[in-house]
């Protein structure tokens, strides 16, 4: 049993600090979502002050307007000496990213907020439209606006109508 303590409220506003974030790195979403209520769904939750962690396992889906992630666990960091900051977030097995069209399907994704840095590793797939954009690992700077795909990378681009 998880007793509410000081990490709780900050669990819910995850997708507050990440879900924007990740959602601007490929064009996911609206700057409309970032208004909308979170909702995260997951069978268990462990929440450990002392590491300043809280992970959530099973079937993990966290939404918020148009935009979803899921997978098998997500577990958030919180920044040392501030739990009411995330630092890190570090979602692990079948994670997909969707809104509307645009998807992004890896084994893990880790989000590293203090540096704006995103990296999708395992099987990555990126579609949005009818493009394509497959590797390795593929690392996204929200700073820079830039992005890198390792590991056979494959690209399909579909001409404009």
């Amino acid at each position: 049993m998880i007793r509410p303590g000081p990490l709780l409220p900050v669990i819910l506003s995850l997708m507050l600090v990440a879900g924007p974030a990740l959602g601007q790195a490929r064009g996911f979403g609206s700057a409309q979502d970032i208004k909308e209520p979170v909702e995260v769904t997951a069978d268990s939750l462990t929440v450990d002050q002392k590491s300043g962690q809280a992970t959530f396992s099973g079937n993990v889906l966290i939404g918020q307007g148009a935009m979803r992630l899921a997978a098998d666990s997500v577990t958030v960091t919180y920044a040392q000496g501030d739990q009411r900051r995330i630092s890190a977030l570090h979602a692990q097995g079948n994670v997909t990213l969707a809104s509307g069209e645009d998807a992004a399907e890896a084994q893990a994704a880790d989000y590293d907020v203090e540096t704006g840095t995103i990296v999708l590793t395992g099987d990555v797939l990126l579609s949005q439209g009818g493009n394509l954009l497959a590797g390795d690992k593929v690392t996204v700077n929200l700073e820079s606006g830039t992005a890198e795909a390792s590991g056979r990378v494959r690209s399909v681009l579909q001409p404009e109508n």
